[in-house]
């Protein structure tokens, strides 16, 4: 069984009279453990396509499946629980507290669990420990860098241990060597812990961290290629 499974799934925005057909007719499947990249230019209809899956919108049209199970099953009871217990999420503006520790903005999740509070400190750490970031834990996160912003937030999508993590542009607003680190991060996360990493961006060289790519445009995915196969493919284009 498939994790997310999707079927000619889309979405419509409505502004009075005007509509934005954001997806069109959309399917795939993504399975435990892949690490998937969502890539297309800005409009494209991938963040979209990103804030279904997440449950943090809802398709006008078509069939989404999180676990074998149809979206519209979900009470709104279980929606929360599923992102707050099965979904990480990191974003292009890191969305951090300000005036606060790293320390403190990756506890932040814990505070709407049902984690035993004697567990807390434990799991903040190993979180922050994961992405290397141990000698910056009391840190106000004003004085971090833009990389290890990022890496702040991909602890605190980690501290609830999630299966799943969503990351949209995580390396829009870095410089190339900060974007590397953190994209090394995600891979870490995928190739030796097994969690599912979903990646939304435009960037050529962010998604080809990825194992499989899906090109969007105009809320179409118009190529969905293995990273290998497509490697493949050049050299065999560069040796003709």
């Amino acid at each position: 069984m498939a994790l997310i499974e999707v079927e000619q799934l889309s979405k419509t925005y409505r502004d009075g009279a005007t509509e934005t057909r954001a997806v069109q007719g959309v399917s795939f499947q993504i399975h435990e453990g892949e690490f998937v990249a969502i890539m297309g230019p800005s409009g494209s209809g991938k963040s979209t396509i990103l804030h279904i899956m997440g449950f943090l919108d809802t398709p006008t049209g078509g069939i989404y499946r999180f676990e074998g199970k149809h979206v519209r099953h979900y009470s709104d009871k279980e929606r929360a629980h599923v992102r707050n217990r099965k979904m990480g999420f990191v974003f292009q503006a890191f969305n951090l507290l300000p005036r606060t520790t790293v320390y403190e903005n990756v506890k932040l999740p814990l505070f709407y669990s049902d984690v035993p509070e004697s567990e807390w400190d434990a799991r903040v750490r190993s979180a922050i420990a994961s992405v290397n970031l141990s000698h910056r834990a009391e840190y106000d996160t004003t004085r971090l860098s833009g990389g290890e912003k990022q890496r702040a937030a991909i602890a605190r999508a980690l501290v609830m241990n999630p299966p799943l993590i969503f990351a949209d542009e995580p390396t829009g607003n870095l410089d190339s060597k900060s974007g590397a680190v953190v994209m090394e991060t995600l891979q870490k996360l995928n190739e030796a812990h097994g969690r599912t990493i979903i990646l939304i961006t435009h960037e050529t060289l962010t998604a080809e961290h990825a194992g499989r790519i899906l090109h969007v445009r105009d809320g179409k995915i118009e190529v969905d290629i293995h990273v290998a196969q497509r490697r493949t493919a050049h050299s065999h284009e560069f040796s003709k």
